[in-house]
């Protein structure tokens, strides 16, 4: 009965049968009756037990097993639109969970905080160490990267646009002022959120899937103390000195840029770097980073706590971690935008 060449063979001889109902079946002699065949047998019979069936009492089993089984119906769902009160209600609901749950995270934080002031010899320090290390240290590599290109590229427009004008001389006060203020600690932001945000929610989801959050909680290990302030403290320390790495690759990459397109040279353009940039931008760029690697890290735990110790929710808290931290960085850069705006300018 399991074997493939004898299913085609077998189905055709039933469909030459004059009736299943009235023809007598006779299973005894059949040595291997499983699952399969049973229920190859009961779709053949259209779902009912032939008038004349003789089984064995181990047939008789599996048969009565596969007559009993339910049929599979599937749930039916229900979509409601978007702007339906039950679907507003719920929503607010989230948001509601949300906003206070990660308004408790900040409270313990600081109430971590001052418990490390207290004993600071007691601190995690292997683990914001380790935690420098794989934010700061091994996303050396991509923010290089990705700040030399967008040096160049945005070196390269301004370029052919200055050059139009005669104010070739001016490159060094946009793309000094455009990398150093803003691009820089936001690529920076975005890069650390979608590579270093999404880790940090992905491992306090599969600790939550393996139950290692609740053992925490029975050993009397706090999570905030050990899981939350180092990846913060890690955060709020690496963050400030990737944005000085970006901000040098970026600018590197314009000055290879402008050397090439307008024939800049690079002495020139560091001699008239600090000129054209005020000490203030470079004080504001690092404050951004302070402000940046916390958020980061305080929106990747508040998702990672709230993942149910399930697949589905691990994926999904996760995504949905990387992009309420990429659309936080930029709301805070546009805040940084509006209360020192008359700051950093001649």
């Amino acid at each position: 009965m399991a074997a493939s060449g004898a299913i085609p063979a077998l189905r055709a001889q039933l469909r030459r049968l004059p009736g299943n109902k009235e023809a007598a079946w006779d299973l005894t002699g059949v040595a291997g009756f499983d699952h399969i065949g049973a229920q190859f047998l009961w779709n053949a019979w259209n779902g009912t037990r032939p008038r004349q069936l003789a089984l064995t009492p181990a047939q008789e089993q599996v048969l009565r097993r596969v007559e009993t089984a339910a049929a599979l119906v599937l749930p039916q769902r229900t979509s409601t639109p978007w702007y339906s009160p039950a679907a507003l209600n719920r929503r607010l609901h989230e948001i509601g969970s949300h906003l206070s749950s990660f308004v408790a995270l900040i409270g313990q934080l600081a109430l971590d905080l001052a418990r490390l002031a207290a004993r600071p010899q007691r601190g995690p320090w292997r683990e914001i160490s380790a935690s420098v290390y794989h934010i700061g240290y091994q996303a050396l590599g991509i923010t290089a990267l990705v700040g030399f290109l967008i040096g160049v590229v945005l070196s390269y427009l301004s370029a052919q646009q200055l050059h139009i004008f005669g104010g070739d001389i001016y490159l060094v006060n946009i793309l000094g002022m455009s990398v150093i203020r803003e691009l820089g600690p936001l690529l920076a932001a975005i890069l650390v959120a979608g590579r270093s945000g999404s880790a940090i929610t992905a491992q306090l989801g599969v600790m939550r899937v393996t139950e290692e959050l609740d053992a925490m909680l029975v050993m009397n290990m706090p999570h905030g103390f050990r899981l939350i302030m180092p990846r913060v403290l890690a955060l709020a320390l690496a963050m400030p000195l990737l944005v000085v790495w970006t901000d040098a690759v970026a600018l590197l990459g314009g000055i290879a840029a402008a050397m090439l397109q307008l024939d800049l040279a690079p002495s020139y353009f560091l001699h008239q770097l600090p000129n054209a940039v005020p000490i203030a931008n470079y004080a504001i760029g690092l404050g951004k980073g302070v402000v940046f690697g916390s958020l980061i890290a305080l929106v990747a735990c508040h998702f990672g706590l709230r993942i149910e110790p399930d697949t589905e929710s691990l994926g999904a808290g996760t995504t949905l971690s990387v992009v309420t931290a990429i659309t936080s960085v930029i709301v805070a850069d546009a805040v940084f935008a509006i209360i020192f705006k008359g700051v950093g300018f001649y």
